[in-house]
């Protein structure tokens, strides 16, 4: 080797080999499987905000659609604390209603796992709650303009005292409270509200208050004052969190159109109204108690369809159900996966 070269490779070698094996690492990351707009890490900065340039018509992105999903055991579930503070989040499906201030969270998090496992993506319809089950579902209300949107609660948060949710980007741009944090009204939504289509019962004031803003003109309702929140003096409804007072406003679920309305068995709790379509039957019984102890079993063994059982009176019986179902198929499929998990011979009912 000529004498200058070997100087010169002694000399500049090893940079050029470290460069290399940098480049080579970069180009080795194996990227995230997620939307485009989601970015495989978070960025360097710690403060966190919008990002520079930010998608458009997120005002169109629609709402989180609420389904039968069961609540996870342990996990992002399981006691935990957080800046010196215990928090115990709600295992079952039971309502919660809140009031208090609602702040956002955005690129700083961007692309991180949160509390669930799932990557946050700012420019979905998700949010953080310090204790509803994971995962949730949610309606946060704007008392100052009125909008309403829909989230999916899956992640844990905010720590900060008087905070009650930590929403996405969109969901506050959707609600107008980007400019800071800003007083709102939470409301669970539970598995009966989503059989029973409840859960949609207040979408026409959101779609109201969203085309009085977009008139020609019309100025967008300012945002609240930036006020610390208090817990309602009110009592919370039953089977609820007791450190959460309830909304004073109705939150029993309305049943859809067409849904059967039960009475209440003695020495029992109201049985489910009985929404359309197919149905799966467990068992039936003369007592409720009998029930309900069958369902709180199924619950604990299989997890999967705890979200999907209720209970109806019919003649004198308590009969448990799993559903509803769209099709006669889609309960016959359900009905052989029960047929296998639990020993036992299920009947399909069709309720019209």
């Amino acid at each position: 080797m000529n004498p200058a070269i070997s100087f010169a490779w002694r000399r500049t070698g090893p940079a050029w080999l470290a460069a290399l094996a940098i480049l080579g690492g970069c180009a080795s990351r194996a990227p995230v499987s997620s939307p485009a707009s989601l970015p495989s890490r978070a960025p360097a900065s710690d403060r966190d905000g919008p990002e520079a340039q930010v998608p458009p018509n997120l005002m169109q992105v629609p709402d989180a659609e609420p389904r039968l999903e069961p609540i996870r055991k342990g996990g992002p579930n399981k006691p935990y604390e957080a800046l010196g503070q215990r928090y115990e989040p709600m295992t079952d499906d039971a309502p919660l209603a809140e009031r208090g201030l609602a702040s956002w969270y955005g690129r700083k998090f961007h692309g991180r796992p949160t509390s669930s496992g799932e990557l946050y993506n700012m420019y979905a319809m998700t949010a953080a709650h310090a204790t509803m089950p994971i995962p949730s579902y949610a309606r946060v209300r704007n008392p100052a303009n009125g909008r309403e949107v829909i989230v999916r609660v899956n992640d844990r948060g905010p720590f900060h005292p008087g905070r009650i949710v930590d929403l996405s980007y969109t969901a506050a741009l959707k609600l107008d409270i980007l400019r800071g944090v800003t007083p709102v009204e939470v409301e669970r939504i539970t598995y009966e509200d989503i059989r029973t289509g409840a859960w949609q019962r207040r979408d026409e004031g959101t779609r109201l208050a969203q085309a009085r803003d977009a008139r020609p003109g019309a100025t967008p309702a300012p945002a609240a004052p930036q006020a610390a929140a208090t817990t309602l003096p009110a009592t919370p409804p039953a089977g609820a969190v007791t450190a959460i007072s309830a909304l004073p406003q109705d939150l029993t679920p309305t049943p859809a159109p067409g849904a059967v309305s039960l009475p209440i068995p003695e020495g029992g709790t109201a049985p489910k109204a009985a929404s359309k379509g197919f149905w799966v039957q467990l068992g039936a019984f003369n007592r409720m108690d009998g029930a309900e102890a069958f369902r709180q079993r199924l619950s604990q063994e299989l997890d999967w369809l705890s979200p999907l059982l209720a209970i109806f009176k019919e003649a004198q019986m308590h009969r448990l159900q799993a559903g509803p179902y769209a099709s006669r198929e889609d309960a016959r499929t359900a009905a052989e996966r029960m047929r296998q998990a639990l020993a036992l011979t299920p009947l399909i009912v069709e309720r019209r």
